[in-house]
């Protein structure tokens, strides 16, 4: 049988087998984001064939039904392998294919595990190879800046290594120079990451971000495209900021624990705290992390201007505030809010148990929640809208030892894709970075880096301080933000209308994190009732 005939057999062969063993390979991918659903069907919708060499890979489009109706699609990259004896026992085999007639056997691998797949996915943008599937066609796109990113590749070809830890992707690496973003949701539209890379290394020249290399896009029957990856230049990095700044709170922990006048400090951080000083002892140990938070902001403000600086392309150009989108967010806020206090009701009871009379504390605000958003966005807002960040927090800034560096511009992958290339106030943004503050500054307390958490005791004493690590670099941050954006007409011209934009924000991402933490950690259910505490309070 010929090698065409072989492939043919195993598409014909896969649609039929391949569905049924799915659901289960499905549910334990980082990446498939339907895990919290009930699954009515699982289909191959396309399968495009990526021969090169004597490489034998197709990528498949994957179509997942749900009882409720809604439908995903997942890009499953595999490569087809003939095999004259059973193959190994590999969690990375996902379908052996039986064939009578060359008494061997084909077998399905995941394609991402596999280094010649994940070069050729490189090969694919640096030669913009086209690959015509049984209904759509994948497309490699090479950027300008490609060969000066790429320079001198090896005569050995791309040595690709996959990124751990990836949540809602895949990112592959090449030789330490390039970094490929592969898109494992598949909607149609351009990814906000692509289309604001593409903006801030081409048009607005801002240094801070990864430079575009190239691009992967599918395109279906119906012509819709999707943007199925992104390749950008490898930013070398001590890691994101949060994993610094987790760090740096631990040890100023540390400190807090060596000293000998524990009761005495612990009492005068509250004076401090609200003199937005900083006791002797700490300063020198605290400055260099306060002066590159100091940095953070300013940057944060640069990207803004960046973001804010088009006149023509109407998808950046910054619009006003309307009575029309005032009206939008506040019919989301208050759906926000119901859904999250619901959970709240339900869930509290099964909350640590310090943790039960703030729960039906907050849990008795709903109303006046709902009261401060109807408030808030009732009065017109004499502000611009722009394109921002819009998931923005320390895991989304690299630090270089000196720098920083932002990345993932595609928003929250929980949206879609139109809501997310929508224009909101850059302050959105700035409350996103007030909220990872305050998180870092719990988050050793709670074992982020130990996973110990400390005892409720010790927490109790340690709060006092936590919450004025968390004062003073927010404050730092803001300070430099606000100093760098002057008179930026995307923001409010008052200090007051800046407030009530902030406090509405802010309490947006507390009520979003509380419904995170009351679904998957239940133990850090006291970081968002704070913060919406906070807000309240305020």
């Amino acid at each position: 049988m010929g090698h065409f005939a072989v492939r043919k057999e195993i598409h014909s062969e896969l649609r039929r087998l391949l569905p049924a063993r799915l659901p289960e390979f499905l549910a334990k991918q980082r990446w498939f984001g339907g895990k919290a659903r009930q699954l009515a069907s699982v289909e191959i919708a396309d399968v495009v064939p990526m021969p090169r060499g004597g490489l034998e890979a197709l990528l498949l489009v994957v179509a997942v039904h749900f009882v409720d109706g809604g439908k995903e699609n997942y890009a499953l990259p595999v490569l087809c392998g003939e095999q004259t004896s059973p193959p190994l026992s590999d969690e990375s085999t996902l379908l052996t294919i039986g064939n009578d007639e060359t008494r061997g056997a084909a077998s399905l691998t995941n394609g991402a595990q596999n280094p010649a797949f994940l070069a050729l996915l490189l090969e694919t943008i640096e030669r913009e190879l086209v690959f015509r599937g049984e209904k759509g066609e994948l497309r490699g796109f090479r950027g300008k800046e490609f060969s000066q990113l790429y320079t001198s590749p090896p005569a050995s070809g791309a040595t690709p290594r996959l990124l751990r830890g990836e949540q809602s992707n895949t990112s592959i690496i090449y030789d330490e120079r390039l970094i490929l973003k592969l898109f494992r949701r598949m909607e149609e539209g351009i990814n906000p990451e692509l289309e604001i890379g593409a903006f801030l290394t081409e048009r607005a020249n801002f240094p801070q971000v990864p430079q575009l290399a190239g691009y992967l896009e599918y395109r279906n029957e119906h012509g819709a495209a999707v943007t199925q990856g992104i390749l950008q230049a490898f930013v070398p990095n001590q890691g994101d900021a949060w994993r610094h700044v987790v760090k740096s709170v631990a040890a100023f922990y540390d400190l807090i624990a060596g000293h000998q006048a524990q009761s005495r400090l612990a009492s005068s951080v509250v004076e401090a705290k609200s003199k937005a000083e900083i006791p002797e002892f700490a300063r020198a140990t605290l400055e260099p992390d306060l002066a590159a938070t100091a940095l953070l902001g300013k940057r944060t403000a640069e990207l803004h201007q960046a973001l804010a600086s088009e006149t023509n392309d109407v998808a950046f150009v910054p619009e006003p505030f309307t009575m029309e989108f005032q009206r939008h967010v506040l019919e989301s806020l208050l759906k926000l809010t119901n859904v999250t206090f619901k959970l709240l009701q339900e869930k509290r009871s099964q909350l640590p148990a310090e943790l039960r009379a703030k729960a039906e504390e907050i849990a008795g605000r709903g109303k006046e929640i709902d009261q401060l958003f109807t408030a808030i966005l009732g009065t017109p807002i004499h502000a611009a809208r722009t394109r921002i960040h819009g998931d923005y927090h320390l895991g989304q800034v690299l630090y270089n030892g000196s720098d920083f560096v932002f990345i993932d511009f595609e928003g929250e992958p929980a949206r879609p894709l139109s809501e997310r290339r929508i224009k909101r106030s850059p302050l959105q943004d700035v409350a996103g970075m007030m909220r990872s503050f305050h998180y870092a500054a719990f988050a050793p307390l709670l074992g982020a880096l130990t996973q110990q958490p400390v005892s409720p005791d010790e927490l109790k004493q340690l709060m006092p301080w936590a919450d004025a690590w968390d004062t003073w670099f927010t404050n730092r941050f803001l300070a430099a933000y606000f100093q760098t954006s002057g008179n930026a007409a995307c923001l409010p011209a008052s200090r007051e209308e800046t407030d009530k934009l902030l406090k509405l924000h802010l309490l947006e991402k507390a009520i979003y994190e509380l419904g995170y933490e009351l679904n998957n950690r239940p133990n850090w259910v006291g970081i968002p009732l704070e913060g919406i505490a906070r807000v309240l309070d305020d």
